[in-house]
């Protein structure tokens, strides 16, 4: 690991002008970094990955509302800085928003939940082998203009939606997919102004750019999320599917949230995991199940409308198929839950 200058920020403003001027937007390339449970930061700093010269520590902020749970008849309310074993252990969350409380539960280890905080969990990097490993000189993402060592390399682990031919690194986390389902928005902090925007719009596609991974402005940071109430949030879960049951990412996983009449689907909510170069949101699977009873045909037309235009690689053709099935079961699994007890 490199050395670095350590700063620790005691308020929002603080930890805004610690951060300094930075010319980068790429989180990869910034001299300045923010650390909170430093889960995916100091791994990338010892694999020399990230290089910061400055490192803000923001934990005392917890204390300044950012660590704070806020349930009402509106939605719910997340502190940037809960940690993720927090939010999973809620009893409202588990009870009114269990796709939230599983995606969170199902990730990593209890040791890395209890360290890793919601806003630092959304913006983790991706585990692209090929990121990850700087004896490879040839990836977009850390080095931009550099090609993408997995397009002919092994590439079983990658993304088959959202990929550019710049970049074909899959989005690795679980908590994001929830957020996008559920219509969340993010409240953000920075050296201008405070600004709100749809979870949606946090994170870009790769396209040319693959080094530039979220719309975050350099000094901004992530100071809660917003979820709002809505008549699928109890009938909701995630799914996920990997190659062990514990501590693993997923090869495939879908968030679904479900407002049924009956057997009909009134609306649905569809997020994909472990498939995608950024948070996914199924769309067309959505508007092909509005009003329509959920059986088996439709739970498969959704399914493949889910995955149409996928880009599979050599390696990685099989999340098609895996992909589809575990939409399909999450449909099924959603609209058999209990949600009056």
């Amino acid at each position: 690991m490199r050395p670095f200058v350590y700063e620790r920020a005691v308020s929002v403003p603080d930890a805004i002008r610690a951060m300094g001027p930075d010319d980068s937007v790429a989180s990869n390339e910034a001299s300045r970094q923010f650390l909170a449970g430093g889960t995916t930061l100091i791994d990338l700093m010892k694999l020399d990955v990230l290089r910061p010269e400055h490192v803000v520590d923001i934990n005392a902020l917890a204390r300044a509302q950012l660590g704070e749970i806020a349930v009402s008849e509106n939605g719910l309310r997340l502190g940037a800085l809960v940690r993720m074993a927090e939010a999973a252990d809620h009893p409202a969350i588990r009870r009114d928003y269990p796709v939230i409380a599983q995606s969170l539960e199902l990730a990593a280890s209890a040791q890395l939940r209890n360290m890793a905080s919601l806003a630092g969990n959304v913006l983790q990097r991706t585990r692209c082998p090929y990121f990850r490993d700087v004896s490879y000189s040839n990836c977009n993402k850390r080095i931009p203009g550099s090609g993408c060592a997995a397009f002919d390399g092994f590439n079983r682990q990658h993304a088959v939606l959202g990929v550019s031919q710049n970049c074909i690194a899959t989005y690795p986390g679980d908590f994001a997919q929830a957020l996008i389902a559920l219509d969340a928005t993010v409240e953000i902090s920075g050296p201008e102004a405070s600004r709100t925007i749809p979870f949606a719009d946090l994170h870009r596609a790769p396209g040319d750019t693959p080094h530039l991974e979220t719309t975050l402005a350099p000094g901004e940071l992530i100071t809660a999320f917003q979820i709002p109430a809505g008549a699928w949030t109890r009938r909701s879960l995630f799914l996920k599917v990997r190659d062990r049951e514990s501590y693993e990412f997923a090869l495939a996983a879908a968030a679904v949230a479900l407002d049924l009449d009956g057997d009909r689907v009134r609306a649905a909510r569809i997020a994909l995991g472990g498939v995608a170069t950024q948070p996914w949101r199924a769309r067309q699977a959505e508007a092909l199940l509005a009003g329509r009873p959920l059986d088996e045909a439709m739970a498969q037309q959704a399914a493949d409308a889910a995955f149409r235009g996928a880009s599979p690689r050599e390696h990685n053709a099989f999340k098609l198929a895996l992909g589809k099935q575990t939409l399909i079961r999450a449909l099924h699994q959603a609209a058999a839950m209990d949600v009056h007890s």
